[in-house]
């Protein structure tokens, strides 16, 4: 049994939370910044948007900063990226050096462009006397609704501390989650952050009544984007058609459970970006990434067809209808690029 400290109380940090403490076994703490969330879980032992989930009496629940960090194995953090800087400089003088912590957060941040692990390191080692923490990214499809019902779910947990990776793997891993690790962290967590951003495209298309043929394009051309970055940036390539990146791609631009799906079909159906986020009333993620994913297409100097015109329509007024025409009539393309066949080629003159 581990002591686990979860930092957020929403859909994810309390699905995970009650797995970790049901199918796991571990002892639980739960942690919001916002009093009315913790109460709220801790009186109703459910979570209002986690139908059907029961909270175990024995996941305790607190909003006492160093209550929360004290003698915990792992600490996971489930805020939103936008809040997760702040979040780990407000908790910095409680974690002890030589903390494992896990993040689930899914982002890149605006400015820096730097991910969800690579904040929490800058952040806490602000003070010079937290060199030694480790940081684990956990990444993957896993909608918060299907863990909190005890469905099969798979993540990759990933860090260039293997041993640390494997640590959280062995505290995750049960008969509902099955956990792989993965060193190329860069890699899963930018497939984390701009698949919600491929996952809005698809549903912009879906909303101005696109079919499942121009879904599976723009899944399948999306993922061929953010590995095109992903290579740029040094990263993996199998760490595209892994969990962390086709397999979260696929279950994020599909179904009704992603926000980012949603948001995407409000804006096709010409719900104004603003009124399509307030009526999600979730953080949606794509929508913050999006900045970013732009800003590191121009900076790699990397073709994404799909993020740019969904910048265009999201920032810039870009009618839907007219985005799709505008994808459609690029300029025509071999699916495979010259690099891919004269090494395809090469391979297959020395198996001869």
């Amino acid at each position: 049994m581990s002591r686990i400290g979860v930092l957020g109380a929403g859909t994810i940090g309390m699905a995970l939370a009650r797995m970790l403490y049901v199918s796991g076994g571990h002892e639980v703490t739960v942690w919001s910044a916002v009093p009315q969330e913790i109460e709220e879980c801790r009186t109703t032992r459910a979570h209002r948007n986690l139908p059907g989930m029961v909270i175990p009496e024995e996941i305790t629940f607190t909003i006492d900063d160093e209550e929360v960090c004290r003698d915990k194995d792992v600490l996971m953090f489930a805020i939103p990226s936008v809040f997760l800087r702040r979040t780990v400089a407000r908790l910095r003088q409680y974690i002890p050096d030589g903390q494992i912590i896990a993040d689930v957060g899914k982002g890149i941040e605006t400015g820096t462009m730097l991910t969800m692990s690579q904040i929490i390191q800058d952040e806490i080692r602000k003070d010079g006397r937290h060199d030694n923490v480790k940081v684990v990214a956990l990444s993957g499809p896993t909608h918060a609704e299907e863990i909190a019902l005890d469905m099969p779910t798979t993540i990759v947990s990933a860090s260039e501390d293997m041993e640390a990776a494997g640590i959280v793997q062995d505290v995750f891993m049960n008969t509902c989650m099955r956990v792989y690790t993965n060193d190329d962290v860069i890699g899963v967590e930018l497939c984390g952050a701009l698949k919600n951003v491929i996952a809005l495209a698809c549903g912009v298309a879906t909303g101005i009544g696109c079919g499942d043929n121009a879904r599976a394009a723009l899944i399948t051309r999306g993922m061929a984007e953010i590995a095109r970055l992903g290579r740029k940036a040094g990263c993996m390539e199998q760490t595209f058609s892994g969990l962390a990146g086709i397999g979260d791609l696929i279950v994020t631009a599909t179904s009704m459970h992603s926000r980012n799906n949603r948001c995407g079909i409000l804006i096709g159906q010409g719900v104004p970006v603003k009124e399509a986020t307030e009526q999600i009333g979730q953080v949606v993620e794509g929508l913050y990434a999006l900045p970013a994913a732009v800003e590191l297409a121009e900076r790699y100097q990397v073709e994404m067809p799909i993020v740019m015109t969904l910048n265009k329509i999201v920032n810039e007024g870009l009618d839907p209808v007219d985005a799709v025409e505008m994808l459609m009539r690029r300029e025509k393309k071999s699916e495979v690029s010259q690099e891919a066949r004269d090494r395809f080629f090469e391979e297959r003159r020395h198996r001869k």
